[in-house]
């Protein structure tokens, strides 16, 4: 199939030339469209909406779908790409990505849930596969944050080693052309890169205007790493339990408004638009077609000035939403010690 006949099927009278969507190249060379669509629908989102979403989605332009076996819906996505390729966009031109969740990191457990994400999207092959946290303390969805695993446990790095052995068997099988990592420190980076046979081509992180991460975004970079970014617009829309006093609002900051102003959009466009030109890759979700068309058509537009992306540097306020307070592995615990702020890996 051609890209001409690609785009044909894509074709929206206000849609994007997926042609047009910038790309990133990954170590291996492969080309990875630098905006994704986010398909986590939280507490307040069907998994027959996220798949609508999906549909709507690739016919404005969008080809980089972010799934997880978590989110619960990738049974329902998996029509919904069925239906996006038999329209006429070949399988090549998607980047499809999923998550080992927690609970599966024993060596016996990688591989079938890889073959259940397959499954569920009805393809052959993922472009990206990655371990969702590094911690395998599993929890209930809808928990509040102060639930705790009763087994869990730190971050064991012959523990994560030999999970990781499974995704590099999965690679060697033509299973998933890349894998990758989510929700890491530069510390457990580190041992990560020491000791791997296939490198991670990406790694997925919070990463918005006020939330930054210079340190880690430049780490990733400098060893070959793609950043790709969730809650890219300060994830407005999180559930109340994921919320705490002094959360700030990327989209409110007046820097981000001004910059809106000037260029007649939505102030979460600024962000999506920020985050491509920075260099990172957006996975923002939205099941409203007005808003993610809105980030698409943001991404190709005229870049903002050297003015505006310095403006949005001097705004981070180092402020993660998403803290992982339930994957804490005993009592008395700060969240921060999730993510090795001090250099040192907690135990």
């Amino acid at each position: 199939m051609s890209l001409s006949a690609a785009s044909d099927w894509s074709i929206a009278p206000d849609g994007v030339d997926a042609r047009s969507v910038p790309q990133r190249r990954l170590y291996t060379g492969a080309l990875m469209p630098a905006i994704g669509l986010g398909t986590f629908g939280s507490d307040h989102v069907t998994g027959a909406e996220v798949a609508e979403a999906v549909k709507g989605a690739a016919a404005v332009g969008y080809r980089h779908f972010d799934c997880a076996a978590v989110y619960g819906n990738e049974h329902l996505i998996g029509p919904a790409l069925q239906e996006i390729m038999a329209g006429g966009v070949p399988r090549e031109e998607l980047w499809i990505t999923s998550k080992l969740w927690n609970d599966k990191h024993a060596e016996a457990d990688v591989i079938p849930a890889f073959m259940k994400s397959l499954t569920d999207l009805q393809l052959d092959y993922l472009d990206l596969y990655l371990i969702h946290w590094p911690f395998p303390n599993h929890h209930a969805p809808g928990v509040d944050v102060t639930s705790r695993d009763h087994a869990a446990r730190p971050y064991i790095h012959a523990d994560y080693m030999k999970t990781w052995r499974q995704l590099e068997i999965l690679v060697e099988r033509g299973l998933v052309r890349h894998i990758g990592v989510s929700n890491m420190s530069i510390p457990k980076l580190e041992l990560l890169l020491r000791d791997v046979h296939i490198r991670p081509a990406a790694c997925e992180m919070e990463l918005h205007p006020h939330f930054q991460q210079p340190a880690l975004f430049d780490f990733v970079r400098a060893h070959g790493i793609e950043p790709i970014g969730y809650s890219p617009i300060g994830s407005p829309a999180r559930p109340p339990r994921d919320r705490m006093p002094g959360d700030t609002v990327d989209i409110e900051d007046p820097v981000i408004a001004r910059i809106a102003a000037r260029l007649g959009v939505h102030p979460a466009v600024v962000c999506v638009k920020w985050a491509v030109q920075r260099g990172q890759t957006p996975i923002p979700f939205s099941v409203t077609r007005r808003n993610y068309l809105a980030n698409l058509q943001g991404v190709v537009s005229d870049p903002l000035t050297d003015e505006e992306m310095a403006a949005i540097t001097g705004i981070d306020r180092h402020c993660r939403l998403i803290k992982g307070q339930v994957f804490l592995w005993k009592e008395g615990q700060d969240w921060r010690d999730l993510w090795d702020e001090d250099g040192v890996i907690a135990q």
